[in-house]
């Protein structure tokens, strides 16, 4: 006797977002253990895998690739052999049915290397990033299963030169096309639909001395360690955010037709890059509640998150702001920056260098050099006016320059 199991997506998964269906990990008639991976799924934040709910034989799927997926869908079935069928596909009893005998074939299937498809989102990404060929590294996981350490000891060897095939016909200029991700998809659609669709972008930018925070990071960023957390200028700028929105509320909101909400809790996202693969935004939750310790935490371990592709939806819900540090990769400044909707504002931080600036010395002006940057705020201005973006500017600036004092 069998009894079949649907494959579902709980919908606390997703947040009550939507997905698409990457690729399934196993074929139609394996068998698989309760856990072991069975599909993969990927928004425009996150990729994530769906496990199998129990040992069974996977039937056929559902869904296809490229298929949108909502939360409670049932993507498959999965076939559950009953309890007394183990014995006797253990012995190999002569008149076993063929489902008595999967798990001899599974192990039979295992051991010639079937395995080799199922990877999971770190080594598909590994292998997107770096252009390889799968088939050409060596798997030392269950079955052949290529592993991420797999993949980096193959990175460690030199690359095969291009071939033919990577070029295009007759003389034309040599190229690869890249297929985009299903993330890359889903970020234009987004961006274009923020800019051009939805918000009116304005931007506005002052200019930042950062020479309070570096003194003040200098003499904390050992004791942070210490206790296991590494002190970065965004932690800094987190904060500062937090304590302008106490003096312009409007720019930690949404807009509505009828209304502007403006919420209580300063949840922010920092805009944090995935190499060419493109770039999700993790939330820190109630920055206005954390003190500089307790948000440097946070945000390392959604950093950290981030860049392990251990992200879940959860993990960047309910954001009211958000922070594109774009300095880090040496931009001095980038507008307008696209408004994470359905928000109404985003500040950039831009590259900071040492400038010669003017300071007026007991009524002189004299030149100073002076750890500078560019802060940007672009706005929805549907929502604020430059009266608002500026004071917000104003405030944060403040804060930054005369932090410690």
């Amino acid at each position: 006797m069998s009894q079949l199991i649907d494959i579902t997506l709980p919908a606390e998964q997703l947040e009550g977002t939507s997905a698409t269906l990457s690729q399934w990990l196993v074929e139609p008639g394996s068998q698989v253990r309760a856990g072991d991976p069975l599909l993969e799924l990927e928004t425009d934040k996150v990729a994530m895998e769906v496990s199998a709910p129990a040992d069974g034989v996977l039937e056929t799927p559902l869904v296809e690739p490229g298929d949108k997926v909502e939360p409670g869908m049932v993507l498959g079935r999965l076939t559950q052999l009953a309890a007394a069928a183990a014995p006797l596909a253990a012995t190999g009893t002569a008149g076993a049915s063929p489902a008595l005998t999967a798990p001899a074939q599974a192990e039979t299937a295992t051991a010639s290397g079937n395995a080799r498809h199922l990877l999971g989102p770190a080594v598909r990404r590994l292998v997107r990033e770096h252009n390889l060929d799968i088939e050409r590294i060596p798997g030392s996981g269950r079955g052949g299963r290529v592993t991420r350490d797999d993949v980096l000891r193959f990175l460690a060897a030199p690359p095969a030169p291009a071939t033919a095939a990577d070029t295009g016909p007759g003389d034309a200029v040599p190229s690869r096309r890249e297929p985009h991700s299903t993330m890359r998809k889903a970020i234009a659609e987004h961006m274009v639909q923020s800019l051009l669709h939805t918000s009116p972008h304005v931007t506005s930018v002052f200019e930042m001395d950062m020479s309070n925070i570096i003194e003040h990071r200098r003499w904390h960023k050992k004791e942070y360690a210490e206790d296991g957390v590494n002190l970065t200028f965004t932690a800094y700028f987190l904060a500062a955010a937090a304590s302008a929105m106490q003096a312009v509320p409007q720019i930690n909101a949404r807009y509505h037709d009828d209304a502007l909400e403006i919420f209580t809790d300063v949840n922010i996202g920092v805009g944090t890059a995935l190499g060419d693969k493109g770039l999700v935004v993790p939330v820190v939750a109630q920055v206005q509640n954390k003190k500089l310790f307790d948000i440097a935490r946070a945000l390392q371990q959604q950093t950290e998150k981030a860049r392990s592709g251990s992200l879940t939806p959860a993990d960047m819900r309910n954001g009211t702001f958000t922070i594109s540090n774009h300095g880090v990769s040496g931009s001095l400044f980038a507008a307008p920056i696209i408004i994470n909707q359905p928000q109404v504002a985003i500040l950039g931080i831009g590259k900071l260098e040492k400038r010669a600036v003017v300071r007026e010395v007991d009524g002189e002006d004299s030149i100073q050099i002076k750890p500078m940057c560019y802060v940007s705020l672009s706005i929805d201005h549907r929502a604020v006016d430059a009266f608002q973006t500026n004071r917000f500017l104003a405030a944060f600036v403040t804060g930054i320059e005369s932090w410690g004092q």
